[in-house]
């Protein structure tokens, strides 16, 4: 696997292999690293991962880091790549952008995996309040800890892992730190998931604070027009690290290799 970066991309890891390829979009705060434990378990597949802008191997490119800047990079990176046909696969935040980049309808686009993903509109509790709290969530290693230990997860990670999710939360720079949680989590963009056409699958973790159960069922999922939507047990937020083994079942069911 090499990683690249052209002139103002961001930097993404393309491993070749059997298509069509899964395409790997982070979770606020996470990184192309985030999706290890997926990748892993993905022997011989066709897979790319991506390091937002202003995030980890990104953080030196400059903004803006809006949601519709990370969607224009993901398909920018993907033209770089000489992708063809691919399935995205958007975490939290990175589900979000994936619904915006499905939206635009690209060439080559089999079909999204919404992994525990932002809904198309902010839920009740996505308050100015919530939200100027939220920006401060990754301020220090001990805000980190607190948001990774009580709030992100639902089962308890590996030291090595733990440490993964302090490192990658504090990569980021101040202005992409704070662009989610002030703006891009409270971005309505239902008129832009109405237009994906293309198969949807929906993965809930079961004890998921975050992004619950209901909320994805109900405020997901109707806006896809042909959607599958499961629940995976036990796990919280962080699915790709909690659940990986069952998170690569589900994807590889519903987009196997061709």
């Amino acid at each position: 696997m090499t990683a690249t970066q052209p002139t103002l991309l961001p930097v993404y890891d393309h491993r070749t292999g059997t298509g069509p390829t899964l395409v790997f979009l982070h979770y606020w705060g996470g990184s192309a690293r985030t999706w290890d434990l997926v990748v892993d378990r993905l022997p011989g597949r066709d897979v790319l991962t991506i390091d937002f802008r202003g995030w980890s191997r990104s953080s030196g490119l400059p903004g803006p880091y809006t949601l519709g800047q990370l969607a224009d990079d993901t398909l920018a990176v993907l033209a770089d790549a000489g992708v063809t046909g691919y399935v995205l696969v958007g975490h939290s935040m990175g589900g979000k952008v994936a619904q915006l980049v499905a939206a635009t309808r690209p060439t080559g686009l089999r079909g999204i995996v919404l992994v525990g993903s932002a809904p198309v509109k902010p839920a009740a509790q996505i308050t100015p309040e919530y939200q100027e709290a939220l920006s401060h969530a990754y301020d220090s290693d001990e805000s980190v800890a607190g948001a990774r230990d009580h709030i992100l997860t639902a089962t308890e990670l590996p030291a090595s892992l733990k440490a993964q999710v302090a490192a990658d939360s504090r990569a980021g720079v101040d202005a992409a730190r704070t662009e989610w949680p002030l703006r891009g989590i409270a971005e309505d963009i239902a008129e832009h998931t109405r237009m994906v056409s293309v198969p949807a699958l929906v993965v809930a973790g079961e004890n998921d604070q975050v992004e619950p159960v209901d909320a994805l069922r109900d405020n997901l999922v109707p806006y896809l027009s042909q959607a599958e939507f499961t629940v995976i047990p036990t796990t919280g937020h962080l699915i790709p690290l909690e659940a990986p083994t069952d998170l690569v079942d589900a994807i590889t069911a519903f987009a196997p290799a061709a």
